[in-house]
């Protein structure tokens, strides 16, 4: 009966310890993700993708989806106000355009780029933005100083 109660004992000790250890310990720190967003484009890339009137457009704007995003098919709906004679705007869903994705090594969508005629990207955006800040960025871009100064409300600056 001795033997029992030691070895229960020793069990009950060891138990302790291991909950002690484990609330002690501290977790590991999340994995922090960073995106890449592409610097430069190959305009030839998306040249069949664009309409015929916006093939010589100066400005390329491209929403780069998935099928099964929400909020990809929201920011491909805000860029394709913008399409006209001088920006020619392209929606490249992933599974159709898979390459795309690869070649400017997309990982994680929406990923939103306007670039110039040389292909530099001049502006972009990860993730959901609100129209009105997407369409001021490419009004600044094409037109620099046309945004007005952000006020903060209450501090005059």
């Amino acid at each position: 009966m001795d033997r029992l109660l030691l070895a229960l004992a020793i069990v009950v000790v060891a138990a302790v310890v291991a909950l002690i250890a484990r609330r002690r310990r501290v977790p590991d720190a999340p994995t922090q993700t960073t995106h890449q967003v592409p610097d430069q484009l190959d305009r030839r890339d998306f040249a069949p993708l664009v309409d015929e009137v916006s093939r010589e457009a100066e400005w390329l704007l491209v929403v780069f989806t998935s099928a099964t995003c929400h909020t990809c098919a929201d920011m491909a709906t805000k860029a394709k106000v913008l399409a006209g004679p001088q920006v020619a705007v392209v929606e490249v869903e992933y599974v159709a355009h898979r390459d795309l994705h690869q070649r400017y090594r997309i990982d994680a969508v929406p990923t939103t780029v306007f670039a110039d005629a040389q292909g530099v990207v001049r502006a972009s955006f990860l993730g959901r933005v609100s129209a009105t800040d997407l369409w001021a960025e490419v009004a600044d871009v094409r037109e620099p100083g046309s945004r007005p100064e952000r006020q903060c409300e209450g501090h005059g600056h």
